[in-house]
C-alpha cells in the first residue's frame, strides 16, 4: 500500500484570488500530480476553510484568516485526495457557517475529512477509509486553538492540549482502531521552527506507543525531520506566504509511505518549490538546499538519507519496537 502526505495547504487569500483567473488544474506541476497519482491514498492538511459565506473570528489578535472559494474543491479533486485533515487553526477563520459550508462541500466531491465535525464526537472520530491492501483510520487533532473547538453540540475541531498531555480520547482511538494502519495527523506545535519541540516528541511517542502506525504532522510551515514512522512536520504544500530567508519556508515536501502489511517500509520524498500560489519541483540549488536539509534534520534521529536523482530522495522507516 501507498500512502501520500502532504503539509498546510492553504488556497485562500492569495491562493483563491488565482483561482479567480486560472483553472484548479493551474496551481500544481504536472510531475507533483503525477507523484500522488499512483497512491491508494492522497491526506493532506487543509488549512483553510472553503466557502463564500461568514464573518471573521472576532479576535483582535488574530493577523491572519483563510477562505477558499468553492472552486479550491476542485483543486483537491485533481490532486487526487481522498481525504483532508480540518483541526488547524483556520478551520474557523470564518466562522461555523463556513465550516459547515466545507463539511457540504467536500462530502460533494466525495472527498473526506476529519478532525473537524458538527459535535465533539464528529470532530474526535477517526476516518475510516478501505482501499489498496489495507483498511486505514485516519485521526485528525489540533494542540491549537482552543476556541476553535467543537462541543457536544457545536460543529468545531478535534482540540487537544498536547503542550500539557495527551489526552485520553485520543491515545483510545488509536488504542481501539482495529484498522490494519492508524495514520494520526496531527496540526502541532508553533509556527516557523525548524525541529520539533519536546511536547511533539512526547506526544508522538505515545501516540505510537498507542498503537499509531504513522504520523503525519504539520503547522511550521517547515518541513521537520523523519524519525521511523513519525514525519514530524510536512511544511507547506501550498499558500502565498512570505519567505523567510533562513528557514526557506518556500521550499517543501511531498511523501509517499510504502507499507507492507500494515506497516510502513519506506519514504520516497519529492522535494517542492513554492512559488506564489503555484507548486512545482525543486530544481537546482533549491534541490539541494531540501536535500541536505532533509539530512540534517533526519541525522538528529539517526536516519540515513539516500539521494535518488533529480526528483527524489528516500529515507528508512523501518522501526523497532521491541
Amino acid at each position: 500500500m501507498k500512502i501520500v502526505l502532504a503539509g498546510d495547504t492553504m488556497l485562500g487569500r492569495g491562493v483563491a484570488e488565482q483561482l479567480t483567473v486560472v483553472s484548479p488544474t493551474a496551481l500544481f506541476s504536472d510531475e507533483v500530480v503525477s507523484f500522488a497519482a499512483d497512491a491508494d491514498l492522497f491526506v493532506l492538511n487543509l488549512e483553510c476553510c472553503i466557502s463564500e459565506r461568514g464573518a471573521r473570528w472576532p479576535d483582535p489578535r488574530k493577523p491572519f484568516f483563510f477562505r477558499a472559494p468553492p472552486a479550491a474543491v476542485e483543486v483537491l479533486g485533481y490532486l487526487g485526495v481522498d481525504i483532508v485533515t480540518l483541526a488547524n487553526n483556520h478551520a474557523l477563520d470564518y466562522g461555523r457557517d463556513a465550516l459547515e459550508d466545507t463539511f457540504a462541500l467536500l462530502r460533494s466531491a466525495g472527498i473526506g475529512f476529519c478532525g473537524a465535525g458538527g459535535s465533539l464526537d464528529e470532530a474526535r472520530r477517526p476516518l475510516r477509509f478501505e482501499g489498496g491492501t489495507a483498511s486505514v483510520d485516519v485521526i485528525g487533532v489540533a494542540d491549537h486553538p482552543e476556541v476553535y473547538a467543537a462541543t457536544e453540540t457545536t460543529s468545531g475541531i478535534a482540540y487537544a492540549d498536547l503542550r500539557s498531555s495527551t489526552p485520553a480520547w485520543l491515545l483510545d482511538a488509536a488504542r481501539h482502531s482495529d484498522a490494519e494502519v492508524v495514520l494520526v495527523t496531527p496540526h502541532w506545535g508553533p509556527n516557523m521552527t525548524a525541529s520539533p519541540r519536546a511536547h511533539v516528541r512526547r506526544a508522538a511517542g505515545e501516540l505510537m506507543n498507542a498503537g499509531a502506525t504513522l504520523i503525519a504532522g504539520h503547522s511550521a510551515h517547515v518541513f521537520h525531520g523523519i524519525d521511523g514512522p513519525i514525519l514530524y512536520d510536512l511544511g507547506d504544500f501550498i499558500d502565498d506566504y512570505a519567505v523567510d530567508g533562513a528557514l526557506r519556508n518556500d521550499l517543501g515536501i511531498i511523501v509517499k509511505v510504502s507499507l507492507e502489511n500494515g506497516a510502513p517500509q519506506t519514504v520516497d520524498v519529492l522535494p517542492l518549490k513554492l512559488d506564489y500560489a503555484y507548486t512545482r519541483p525543486a530544481a537546482g540549488e533549491d534541490r539541494y538546499w531540501v536535500a541536505r536539509r532533509l539530512e540534517d534534520a533526519c541525522s538528529e534521529f539517526d536516519r540515513p538519507v539516500e539521494d535518488l536523482g533529480d526528483l527524489c530522495v528516500s529515507t528508512s522507516l523501518v522501526r523497532a519496537l521491541g
